[in-house]
């Protein structure tokens, strides 16, 4: 027999069953491939596991999606960007600049299409967008469809902290763009720094969390500019000409951020929310920090146990921006539970490498594309029966807030609101007190006069000084116990159910109660 024969015909590839079946089958092959079958089950993940869509009644409940609503028609309508207060009495016609305009025009767009069902949708896709970022990365950063899926799941369950109707989902999605290009440069695409000053120019008309995004730009220039190795950190300096671009992409980026319609005073946001709202962080629930008996507080618990064990089992060198960027990401959760989101977009390709490495993960090119349509199509089934309906969804909205109360407001009233249904009366075109837009409210003393009321510490002195003559607010708390049973007020209407149950008081104008102005 000829060894040499049986060499050559040894090492000739074998046909694959798929290429041997016709160009049909290669293609069927492609189509439904590994990344069909992941990015099938992750259009599913936000739909099973956010609560705002699993329980819809959550995302209608949020405060601040009715005010976006009617920010959006005003800009949509009147062609003209809001530069002075348009909703309460209290601050009527103060300078008021809104930080996150871009980011309003899609959930106005998909309301002005399909009513509360097209806020639900650009809910979901605007989630699905954020998780088929984190999956991507993770895939570019380890060649890994599995460990790649999982890492974006893991990072899925510390996003739900944002997950209902909220404008930061397009500011995340431009944080995943801009460490997609610093990842890209890593690999030694330096030109696509140039990149970064259009991106800025965008975020910065989306939400204030672009200066978390310079942030981390001027952290990866800086610690890229010298060589680094001591222990497990070893990294060489950034080329000269590399880190060159890389100084004027940054100053580029700076600039970008005036072609806003605010100028200066929209750069001026995120620092003014930071050093002049003291009360806003202090009494906003998303800014406490994060508890490890949360859900979202486990989840951080274990991607850090599973970061930490990975690198105990096998350990590797670390580049001196890799550990800057995931020490601020968690520290920034804890800090703020609001961050944990935050986390997930910086910490999931890192955390989808060291499970390859650390758990000896070997890709594995191997999957039955007739499974991954079938995956496909019962993900398709399930969005289908899981997505409601427009008419649940009014119906939603009919239990949760006082709909008729509201529609019944006179304009000339002075009405004491919940914050919470400020949003709602601005859609609904009535001048409020109060709504969850806090900035404004806190620079003039609003706030504080509302929590102080709220919280039956001067309620009377409030009501007086505000000229209130109605009130609406949910039943159960303190301060309608108390004007419900004070002389010089009623009751004027109840609306609602269960702990959504609002009451509408009325000052008696020819009545004053004792001890009163």
């Amino acid at each position: 027999m000829d060894t040499t024969l049986v060499t050559q015909e040894a090492s000739l590839p074998v046909p694959n069953s798929t290429e041997a079946a016709g160009p049909l089958a290669c293609i069927f092959a492609k189509l439904f491939s590994r990344h069909f079958l992941n990015a099938a089950i992750l259009l599913v993940v936000p739909l099973i596991f956010a609560q705002p869509l699993r329980q819809p009644i959550e995302l209608l409940r949020d405060p601040d999606v009715w005010w976006h609503l009617a920010d959006a028609r005003i800009l949509c309508t009147t062609h003209h960007f809001i530069h002075v207060e348009p909703y309460s009495f209290t601050v009527s016609g103060q300078r008021w600049v809104n930080p996150e305009w871009l980011s309003e025009i899609p959930y106005w767009l998909g309301y002005a299409a399909f009513h509360w069902s097209g806020v639900y949708l650009v809910t979901w896709l605007a989630l699905v967008a954020n998780l088929m970022f984190l999956y991507w990365r993770g895939y570019w950063k380890t060649g890994h469809a599995g460990a790649a899926f999982w890492a974006a799941c893991l990072g899925f369950a510390l996003m739900t902290v944002n997950s209902g109707p909220r404008t930061i989902l397009f500011a995340y999605l431009a944080l995943s763009a801009e460490l997609a290009i610093l990842e890209a440069i890593e690999r030694g695409k330096a030109r696509l720094a140039w990149l970064l000053p259009p991106l800025f120019c965008i975020w910065i008309n989306l939400h204030g969390s672009w200066v978390i995004g310079i942030g981390l730009l001027v952290l990866y220039t800086l610690c890229g500019a010298f060589g680094f190795s001591m222990g497990v950190f070893e990294q060489t300096a950034r080329s000269s000409k590399d880190q060159k671009r890389l100084v004027y992409a940054l100053f580029a980026s700076l600039i970008a951020l005036v072609l806003n319609p605010y100028g200066w005073r929209l750069i001026w946001n995120p620092f003014d929310m930071m050093l002049n709202q003291k009360l806003n962080i202090a009494n906003a629930e998303e800014w406490q920090p994060l508890h490890l008996d949360w859900f979202v507080g486990k989840a951080a618990l274990a991607a850090i146990l599973l970061m930490v064990l990975a690198n105990f089992l096998r350990g590797r060198k670390w580049r001196l921006y890799e550990i800057v960027f995931i020490i601020f990401a968690w520290y920034a959760a804890f800090d703020h539970v609001r961050f944990a989101f935050l986390a997930a977009v910086i910490i999931t390709p890192f955390l989808a490498a060291d499970m390859v490495r650390g758990f000896c993960a070997h890709a594995n090119a191997k999957t039955i594309p007739v499974m991954n349509a079938l995956a496909g199509a019962c993900a398709l089934w399930m969005m289908m029966h899981i997505i409601p309906s427009d008419v649940e969804l009014q119906n939603d909205v009919a239990r949760l807030f006082p709909r008729q109360m509201i529609a019944s407001l006179d304009p000339s009233w002075r009405t004491f609101n919940s914050a919470n249904l400020g949003g709602v009366m601005a859609f609904e075109s009535k001048s409020s007190y109060i709504d969850s837009r806090l900035d404004t409210f806190e620079h003039h003393g609003v706030l504080k006069d509302y929590l102080e009321a709220m919280r039956i510490q001067q309620p009377l002195e409030v009501l007086d000084r505000y000229g209130i003559d109605h009130v609406l607010f949910p039943e159960h708390t303190p301060l309608a116990y108390l004007l419900e049973r004070m002389p010089g007020w009623r009751v004027e209407k109840r609306e609602g159910e269960g702990s959504d149950f609002y009451v509408l008081l009325e000052r008696i104008r020819n009545l004053q109660a004792p001890g009163r102005k």
